[in-house]
């Protein structure tokens, strides 16, 4: 398979997994070992993020442009802007801690990604069977304490296969936010969450990024852009029928399939 077409189907894989709870990193990772693709100080993982950074701002342009512009007159979004900072720092602290080990050692464990895989998937089950009543069905009535609290359970999504949306999500439901609003808050707090972690690997990796694979990373970059654009009405759309326990279920059965072929060794 030729690289060109090795970064598509890994730009699709990120744009695809990226806002849905089962973990696009683990996806990534997963994926460029069975294809075959060299990701050398992964540089492609990283930087191609910025392609469903963008289309979940695109996605959301109204609302962001009704923040940024109120900004200097309206309370109201002044306080949303201050909600999401408030869910951030949490996630940021802790990757300044625990970036390097998690690139250096848990980004090379599929048996670690595996079991987050199969953990994730349980809990998820547990607290959509275990849910109250939620308290909060719009995310611009999140409280100050909901959303630190939301931005506690990313903090979890640094270990490869927990997927940052899955722990957002689910502590949004235990934070008292329905499905859709938990979702939606997830949305919204990966648009400073990925744009720091971005900001910071270009930093990291900037000497690595040359120009022989500039190509790659382009590609890689607008199929995750197109394919983010098309996931997020279908995954909401999910949710409001049937919940997560699809995405549960799935994660589940991708965990037992991932250690499967760990310890048999067809996946090295």
């Amino acid at each position: 398979m030729p690289v060109w077409l090795k970064a598509v189907v890994l730009g699709i894989v990120q744009g695809l997994t990226e806002f849905l709870p089962i973990s696009s990193t683990a996806h990534l990772l997963i994926g460029e070992r069975l294809i075959g693709f060299d990701d050398p100080g992964s540089v492609f993982t990283e930087m191609i993020q910025l392609g469903s950074i963008l289309a979940i701002v695109w996605l959301y342009r109204r609302k962001v442009l009704d923040v940024v512009m109120g900004l200097p007159s309206r309370p109201e979004a002044r306080r949303f802007a201050a909600m999401l900072i408030v869910a951030v720092l949490p996630a940021l602290a802790a990757g300044a801690l625990a970036s390097d080990f998690v690139e250096a050692v848990l980004h090379k464990s599929l048996a670690t990604m595996a079991v987050a895989f199969i953990i994730g998937g349980i809990v998820m089950l547990a607290v959509e069977r275990a849910a109250t009543r939620p308290r909060t069905r719009a995310v611009d009535d999140t409280s100050t304490p909901q959303a630190f609290g939301i931005g506690l359970f990313q903090m979890l999504a640094l270990v490869p296969g927990v997927s940052r949306s899955g722990a957002t999500i689910v502590g949004g439901m235990l934070m008292g936010l329905d499905r859709p609003t938990a979702a939606e808050f997830s949305f919204f707090l990966a648009m400073p969450t990925m744009a720091a972690t971005f900001a910071h690997s270009v930093l990291e990796l900037r000497h690595q990024i040359t120009a022989d694979r500039t190509g790659e990373l382009a590609i890689g970059f607008v199929f995750a852009f197109l394919a983010s654009l098309v996931v997020v009405e279908p995954f909401l759309a999910v949710v409001r029928r049937r919940g997560f326990a699809p995405f549960a279920w799935y994660r589940i059965l991708a965990g037992v399939v991932v250690l499967a072929g760990v310890y048999s060794g067809w996946l090295g």
